[in-house]
């Protein structure tokens, strides 16, 4: 499809979808969202890129490979489970932390918030896999 508005379009909206999707992952966890919902985002950005610019230019864009995402959120959800058990606890009790930051306050962070970025990565990944392969196809 070579579409001037869609590609237009997909210009403006892409980052706006990236930033939502970023939005959606913090807040979700502590309440429902989270990694998930908003992998399914910021694949949802990759994808209008890729219909308006063709896969190529939306492979060029991402910069890396999808399954080194899937692999690299598999690896962090994993590793956000082994905080717990050095203090003692079982796998994937939630260890919070707060950040100090000068002009933010404090910043409760946490192994849910990691959890759900690994989440996140692996969703972005296996959704692109299988729409970039999809729209491959002739």
């Amino acid at each position: 499809m070579t579409s001037t508005i869609l590609r237009i379009a997909s210009r403006y909206l892409t980052p706006l979808f990236l930033f939502f999707s970023l939005l959606i992952l913090y807040r979700g966890h502590n309440a429902p969202g989270g990694g998930f919902i908003g992998g399914l985002l910021a694949a949802a950005a990759l994808i209008l890129y890729a219909m308006a610019c063709g896969v190529d230019d939306a492979r060029a864009k991402l910069r890396i490979d999808p399954r080194i995402l899937v692999a690299a959120g598999l690896l962090l959800a994993l590793l956000s489970g082994t905080p717990a058990l050095f203090s003692g606890k079982p796998f994937l009790t939630g260890q919070w932390e707060t950040l100090h930051l000068p002009l933010a306050g404090q910043i409760p962070l946490g192994t849910p918030l990691l959890f759900d970025l690994g989440v996140y990565l692996v969703v972005i990944g296996i959704t692109l896999i299988m729409l970039f392969a999809l729209m491959e196809e002739d």
